[in-house]
């Protein structure tokens, strides 16, 4: 039981900080787009460090809210799936063996062995059970809504802080190439990181964040030459 909830623990707290690290990444990407985009409309220190304050509020109040309203979206349709395998392991608890039973027996086990496994876990926990099996997820790995909320709520202007310093603080002779610098090399770091938490391909993952980052800020930029004065 020690082991099963420190492994439910460990899942929980990396889900929180593969959260912050996109977070950051997000406000990365948000807010140097939006500095990059002004910076070439006008070499005005003051419009691009506002435009940058105000992308990186509203961006950090709107990945805050967009977090917690997911999570508890989430959470809200699992408890009804809890609640209505309660109801059926109730009313119809042989339904809920046959299928079990039938999707191990479609993965090519014999029938035999699909019923062995079958009521071997339901004598266990048949409620956490019977979700897993109808329904995907683990009924004991819960995300909290607040503590998304807040891993989005510090880690978006964490990460909006770069861009926003290096196009402001830097010399005007060389501010683009160092914020455009900085943030490949932030984004090489939030990838490779994300990539290890979720256990996925890291150099792909580090490419695929670069080129996000450096399309969004072409594109951004170029928009801002139009308006240029």
């Amino acid at each position: 039981m020690q082991v099963a909830k420190k492994k439910r623990s460990l899942a929980e707290k990396i889900n929180i900080m593969r959260a912050s690290v996109m977070g950051a990444n997000d406000g990365i990407v948000s807010v140097a787009g939006i500095v990059i985009g002004v910076a070439g409309a006008t070499n005005n220190n003051y419009a691009i460090f506002l435009s940058g304050i105000a992308g990186m509020l509203a961006g950090t109040i709107s990945m805050a809210m967009g977090e917690w309203v997911s999570v508890s979206t989430q959470r809200d349709s699992e408890r009804r799936a809890i609640e209505k395998v309660s109801t059926s392991l109730d009313e119809n608890y042989d339904d809920e063996i046959d299928f079990i039973k039938n999707k191990y027996s479609k993965t090519g086990i014999s029938d035999a062995l699909a019923e062995k496994a079958t009521h071997e876990m339901m004598s266990g926990d048949p409620i956490d059970t019977a979700v897993r099996e109808r329904y995907g997820f683990n009924p004991k790995e819960k995300t909290s809504a607040i503590a998304a909320a807040l891993s989005s709520m510090l880690s978006f202007p964490t990460g909006s802080l770069l861009p926003l310093l290096s196009i402001t603080l830097f010399p005007e002779n060389i501010k683009m190439i160092s914020t455009i610098i900085a943030v490949v090399i932030a984004l090489v770091i939030t990838g490779y990181t994300a990539a290890a938490l979720g256990n996925a391909n890291r150099f792909k993952a580090v490419v695929r964040n670069v080129v996000s980052g450096l399309l969004t800020m072409a594109v951004t930029y170029g928009i801002g030459l139009l308006f240029a004065h």
